[in-house]
Order: C-alpha cells, then sequence, then structure tokens
C-alpha cells in the first residue's frame, strides 16, 4: 500500500508544470522547445516561438524580453517567472 502512494505521489509530480512540481527554474537561452512546454501556460506554438525569437535575437538578455515574444504578455510572464531563469 505504502509503495503504491509513493508511486502513485512521483507520477502526479511528474505530470505537474514546473512550478508546481517544485523543478529548479528552467533556462529559457538553453531549454528545446519540447522542455518549454513543461512550463505551466507554454504550448507547442509558443515553445516555437521563443525558440525562434532567441535565434534571431541571439538570446535573451532579460526575462522581461520574453513579451517581446507573440503570445506573452506581462500576465503570462508573471505566471512563468517562478518557472525560468536566463542561465
Amino acid at each position: 500500500m505504502c509503495r503504491m502512494l509513493i508511486a502513485g505521489i512521483g507520477l502526479m509530480a511528474a505530470t505537474l508544470p514546473l512550478s508546481a512540481a517544485g523543478a529548479s527554474p528552467l533556462s529559457i537561452n538553453e531549454a528545446s522547445a519540447e522542455e518549454l512546454t513543461e512550463i505551466n501556460g507554454v504550448g507547442d506554438v509558443l515553445a516555437q516561438r521563443i525558440v525562434a525569437y532567441r535565434k534571431e535575437q541571439g538570446g535573451f538578455d532579460k526575462l522581461s524580453q520574453l513579451t517581446e515574444v507573440k503570445g506573452i504578455g506581462e500576465q503570462t510572464l508573471a505566471d512563468m517567472k517562478d518557472s525560468i531563469a536566463l542561465k
């Protein structure tokens, strides 16, 4: 019974967004599009836009630059802040 409970908790944590799972912040300058989709509120399209912006502009110097990516406004950035880093 105890093993099943522990396994269930592990499975839940694996399916939670990064901020909810308590994982380390993800580098927006290094993460793949697939990894970026692990951030709460970032789907496939937005992840591809982040990667494209990063390639075109040479990366992000500050987190607030994410608002220059189509589909990311102040609220989306605020929702993402605990899950991302520049690294």
